[in-house]
C-alpha cells in the first residue's frame, strides 16, 4: 500500500446470527387457529406450486410425465431400493382407476424392503461399522443391533423426533423398550482406539467424546460443531465456550455389550404363569414338613441317631464366588452354584459348628438337573478341577481318600502346594462324588467363631463344582460314605428330611418345576450409556473421565474449568432449566443426554426447527439426487443456500405438523408431477439449468453399490430376505447388502468398487465415480456371473428364445425389448450364443444401473 497500491476495500461481514438456517420456519408449525400457517404476506403454497414458480421465474417449464413403466421403476427403487416384479408392473399399467399411483405408493411404503433401503442412507451418517477401526480393528459382535433397530424405526414409520431422542438417550426416554436401548448405538458407532497407553487416556477420550458430538449436530443439524474445538467455529455463531458445554453431556458415556431383554412383558407373564404352577408345589412340601416331620424325626433321634452320625453338616453363614457366580444354599446344606460360569474360580464358604475340635474334612460334589449332564461340575461337559482346598484356623491336610479320580488328575493333588494340579472326575459324569482331607492335627474351633474353607478351580476353564457340600468329622476314621447330620436342632431337622420317601418325592418335584424357571429372553447388545460395563480392549486406564474442562486449544494439557451442560446459544431461546431434568433416584444415568435430545427437538424454544429443516433435505435428496440445500450436512454459512427456502420450510413444517412421521411426506413428494417428470433433456434445458438445480426435468441417478447387488439378486430370483441379525463377510451372502457385516479393515470389493463409504466418518452425500473396475467387476465378478446363471435358468423357454428375452428384459430394466433389441437377441443365441451370457450384459448395461 506504502508503494501505492490500491488500499483494501472493507465489505461488511453479514452477522452469522442472522443466517437463514437459524431463523423460525416460514411456515409455522403451529399455527394460531384460523390462521394461515404461512407467516409471510400471500396465500399458503403447495409444493408443485412453489416448484413452478420458480421454474417459471427462470423461463423453464416442467418436463412431460414419464411413461407409466418408468416411473414405477423409479418409485420402487427409491422407496425399496429393488425393481418392480413383472406382476407387479403388470398389474399397475393394467389399473386405469384414479388413484393407482397412491395404492402403489401405500405398498411399497408398507413393505418390510422399505426400512431396509432407507436404514442405508441413515447408517451412513451414522457411520455404522461393526469394528473399531485402527490397526488392530477388533470386530464388534453386537453391534449390528443398532442396524436392525433402524431398519425396524423406518418401517414402523418411528416419529423422527423419538427416533432422533432414542439415539441420544434411549435408555433414559424408554428404558424398557429394547428397541430404544438399541437406537444409543448411534452414540458409539465411529471408530475407537484399542491400543491406549496410560499418557493417552484422556486425549483418547476427548476424541470420543468429540465423535460423538461432531456426528451428532451433523447428522441431525447439519452443522459442523466439531470446529469449535480448539477455537470459536470461524465461519458460525457457535463458541468454543458452547462446544465444550454440549460436549459435557457425554462425558460418562461408554460402550456396552449389555444383555437387553428383548421382551419384557413377554417374560413377565411367563414368570407370572410359572409362578402360579410352583405355589402349589412349594405349599405341598411346606404341608409335610409341619404335619408329618416332627413326629418321624423324633422317632428318629430316639431310636438310631446315635449310631449313625459319623458327619456333621455345619450351617452355610455365608457363600462368595470370587468369579461371580450366584451361590443359593440348599435345604440339605449343599451350595448350588449358577449364572455366571467364571474361567478360574474360588469359593469360600463361612460355616458354623457346635464341634470343638475337627479333625477331617469332606467334601461331596452333587448333581443337580440344572448342571449340564447333571454335573457335578460346571464344565461343558460336567466335569470339575479342584486345585486346592484350604481351612480356616492353620490346618494342613495330610491325607485323602476318595471313590473316584481322573487319571493323572488325583484327589491328592488338591492338597499338593500346586495351584493348578487338580482333582476331577472324567469320565463319571452325571453322578454324585465325595472326597475326604484329613488334616494334619485338629484344628480347635472356640465357641461362636465361624469356620472359613475355600475351595479353588485354577487347572481348566471353567471347571468349577456345581454343587458342593461340605461335612466336619472329629475323627481321621470318619469313613467315606459315612452318614452327616445337620449340626444343632434345627440343622438336624433339615437334614434328616433329605432322608424321607415322602420329602424327596416333594422335594424332586420342586427342583424340576424349579429347573423351568422361565428367565428374560436376552440379547447381546451394543449400548451406549453410564453405568455400565464398558468394553474394554487394551486400554491402560479408565473409560471415562470424571468431569470434561474446557481445553485451552483443545489440548487436554491445558485444562480450564470443569464445563456444565449447555447447548448451542443461536438455537436456544429459553433457559437450559427448560430441557433439564433431575434423574430418578438411583438412576445410573445423569440425565444430562436425555436434556440434550429434549433441546434438539423441541421446535419453540430449541434446535427443533433446524432439525426438521435438515431431516426433509434429506429426504428430497435421496429421491431427486441433489438437496434443497447441497450440503445436507452443513447449513452453516458455508454451505449452500437452499435453491427454494420457502419450500423446505413448508416441507418442515409439514413434517413437524403430521407428528414427525416420514412415510407420509415421502408419499405427497413422490406423487408430485416434479417427480413424474420425463427424464429427457431439451437443449434450452440444459442451458438454462444444466445441474437441475430446479427440477425442469428428472436427473437420471445410479443405483448405489448395495442396490446394484440387491437388484441383481432380485432379478436372478436369488435374494434372501430374511431380515435382522448379525450379518456375514461372506461375499456370496444373498440376504440385501445392508446385512453385510462391515468391518472397517475389510470391507466388500464389490460395494468398494460401486463408491460405498468405509465408515470413518458421517457421509451426508456419496461420491458417485465411473471407472474401469465398475465394468470389469460385473463381467469378471464371480457372484456377478453366479446371478446371470440364475437369470438365464429363471427365464429360459425351451424352443422359445424370444420369449426367454421378454422375460429377461422385464426382470432387470421393467420393460420388453424394443423390435431391434429382439430380433438382435435371437439372432445372437442361435448362432450359440448362451442365455446367461445375454443375461450378464443386460446387468452390465447403464439403464440397469441407472434410475431414469
Amino acid at each position: 500500500v506504502k508503494r501505492g497500491a490500491p488500499g483494501p476495500i472493507t465489505l461488511a461481514k453479514p452477522d452469522p446470527r442472522k443466517h437463514w438456517a437459524f431463523q423460525p420456519l416460514h411456515h409455522n408449525p403451529n399455527p394460531t387457529p384460523g390462521r394461515s400457517s404461512l407467516t409471510g404476506k400471500g396465500e399458503s403454497k403447495g409444493v408443485e406450486d412453489l416448484l413452478e414458480a420458480k421454474r417459471k421465474e427462470l423461463g423453464l417449464s416442467r418436463s412431460a410425465p414419464a411413461p407409466r413403466s418408468v416411473w414405477l421403476r423409479r418409485v420402487s427403487f427409491d422407496l425399496i431400493g429393488l425393481p418392480p416384479a413383472p406382476d407387479e408392473l403388470a398389474a399397475f399399467l393394467a389399473d386405469k382407476a384414479p388413484g393407482a399411483e397412491s395404492r402403489v405408493v401405500d405398498r411399497l411404503l408398507a413393505s418390510p424392503r422399505f426400512g431396509e433401503k432407507w436404514a442405508r442412507h441413515w447408517l451412513d451418517l451414522a457411520r455404522f461399522a461393526e469394528s473399531h477401526g485402527y490397526e488392530q480393528d477388533y470386530d464388534r459382535p453386537n453391534a449390528y443391533t443398532y442396524r436392525d433397530f433402524v431398519i425396524k424405526a423406518f418401517n414402523d414409520d418411528l416419529p423422527y423426533d423419538t427416533f432422533v431422542k432414542w439415539q441420544l438417550a434411549g435408555d433414559e426416554f424408554a428404558p424398557g423398550n429394547p428397541q430404544a436401548l438399541f437406537a444409543t448405538g448411534f452414540l458409539g458407532a465411529g471408530t475407537h482406539a484399542t491400543q491406549i497407553t496410560k499418557s493417552q487416556v484422556e486425549k483418547e477420550r476427548y476424541d470420543e467424546l468429540d465423535d460423538m458430538l461432531s456426528v451428532t449436530s451433523q447428522a441431525f443439524l447439519g452443522l459442523t460443531v466439531g470446529c469449535a474445538r480448539c477455537h470459536d467455529h470461524k465461519y458460525d455463531p457457535i463458541p468454543q465456550r458452547d462446544y465444550y458445554r454440549m460436549l459435557a453431556t457425554f462425558t460418562k458415556t461408554v460402550r456396552s455389550d449389555y444383555d437387553v431383554a428383548l421382551d419384557a412383558e413377554g417374560d413377565k407373564k411367563k414368570f407370572t404363569d410359572w409362578e402360579s404352577a410352583h405355589a402349589p408345589l412349594v405349599a405341598a412340601r411346606a404341608a409335610w414338613e409341619q404335619e408329618k416331620l416332627p413326629a418321624k424325626l423324633a422317632h428318629w433321634v430316639a431310636t438310631e441317631s446315635s449310631k449313625r452320625a459319623e458327619w456333621v453338616l455345619p450351617k452355610v453363614e455365608k457363600a462368595v464366588s470370587a468369579g461371580g457366580a450366584t451361590l443359593t444354599v440348599q435345604p440339605d446344606s449343599s451350595v448350588l452354584v449358577t449364572g455366571k460360569n467364571p474361567e478360574h474360580e474360588t469359593l469360600t464358604f463361612t460355616l458354623k459348628t457346635s464341634q470343638k475340635q475337627l479333625v477331617a474334612l469332606r467334601i461331596e460334589a452333587l448333581t443337580h438337573p440344572s448342571l449340564v449332564k447333571g454335573g457335578p461340575g460346571r464344565a461343558s461337559n460336567g466335569n470339575f478341577a479342584l486345585s486346592n482346598v484350604s481351612i480356616s484356623g492353620g490346618g494342613k491336610f495330610i491325607s485323602t481318600k476318595t471313590d473316584f479320580e481322573q487319571a493323572g488328575l488325583p484327589v491328592a493333588a488338591a492338597i499338593d502346594g500346586d495351584s493348578v494340579s487338580s482333582w476331577a472326575i472324567d469320565p463319571q459324569f452325571g453322578k454324585s462324588h465325595s472326597a475326604v482331607f484329613v488334616l494334619e492335627r485338629p484344628v480347635s474351633v472356640p465357641e461362636g467363631f465361624p469356620v472359613t474353607v475355600r475351595l479353588e478351580f485354577n487347572n481348566n476353564t471353567g471347571h468349577g463344582m456345581g454343587r458342593p457340600r461340605i461335612a466336619f468329622a472329629e475323627s481321621a476314621d470318619a469313613p467315606l460314605d459315612g452318614l452327616a447330620i445337620g449340626d444343632g436342632p434345627d440343622g438336624l431337622r433339615e437334614w434328616y428330611k433329605t432322608l424321607d420317601p415322602e420329602w424327596k418325592a416333594l422335594q424332586a418335584a420342586v427342583e424340576q418345576h424349579e429347573a423351568q424357571r422361565p428367565g428374560p429372553t436376552l440379547t447381546k447388545a451394543m449400548i451406549c450409556s453410564e453405568g455400565v460395563p464398558a468394553i474394554r480392549t487394551h486400554t491402560q486406564g479408565g473409560d471415562f473421565l470424571e468431569a470434561t474442562h474446557f481445553l485451552k486449544r483443545g489440548d487436554p494439557n491445558q485444562k480450564g474449568e470443569v464445563a456444565t451442560q449447555s447447548f448451542l446459544g443461536i438455537l436456544k431461546h429459553a433457559d437450559d432449566a427448560s430441557w433439564q431434568e433431575a434423574a430418578p433416584t438411583g438412576s445410573r444415568t445423569s440425565y444430562q443426554r436425555r436434556a440434550f435430545a429434549n433441546w434438539l427437538t423441541d421446535t419453540k424454544n430449541g434446535a427443533g426447527n433446524l432439525l426438521a429443516r435438515v431431516m426433509v433435505n434429506r429426504l428430497w435428496q435421496h429421491l431427486y439426487g441433489r438437496g434443497i440445500v447441497a450440503t445436507p450436512s452443513d447449513f452453516g454459512t458455508m454451505g449452500e443456500r437452499p435453491t427454494h427456502p420457502e419450500l423446505l420450510d413448508l416441507l418442515a413444517s409439514k413434517l413437524i405438523q403430521n407428528g414427525w412421521r416420514l412415510k407420509p411426506l415421502l408419499k405427497e413428494l413422490v406423487l408430485t408431477e416434479t417427480y413424474r417428470q420425463s427424464a429427457s433433456v431439451t437443449a434450452q434445458k440444459a442451458k438454462t439449468d444444466p445441474d437441475n438445480r430446479w427440477l425442469s426435468r428428472f436427473s437420471r441417478r445410479r443405483l448405489e453399490a448395495e442396490g446394484i447387488r440387491d437388484a441383481m439378486l432380485a432379478a436372478s430370483g436369488q435374494l434372501d430376505t430374511r431380515m435382522y441379525g448379525a450379518g456375514t463377510l461372506d461375499e456370496s451372502m444373498k440376504r440385501r447388502g445392508i446385512y453385510f457385516f462391515l468391518k472397517r479393515s475389510k470391507l466388500v470389493p464389490f460395494l468398494v468398487a460401486f463408491d460405498a463409504p468405509n465408515s470413518l466418518q458421517s457421509i451426508g452425500v456419496r461420491q458417485t465415480t465411473t471407472v474401469a473396475p465398475q465394468a470389469l467387476i460385473l463381467l469378471n465378478n464371480p457372484q456377478a456371473r453366479s446371478w446371470a446363471a440364475s437369470l438365464a435358468k429363471r427365464v429360459e423357454v425351451p424352443y422359445a428364445p424370444a420369449e426367454s428375452l421378454r422375460r429377461a428384459y422385464l426382470l432387470t430394466l421393467s420393460r420388453s425389448p424394443s423390435p431391434t433389441e429382439l430380433s438382435e437377441g435371437v439372432a445372437y443365441l442361435n448362432k450359440g450364443g448362451t442365455l446367461t451370457d445375454f443375461c450378464q450384459v443386460l446387468f452390465a448395461l447403464n439403464e440397469f444401473s441407472y434410475v431414469e
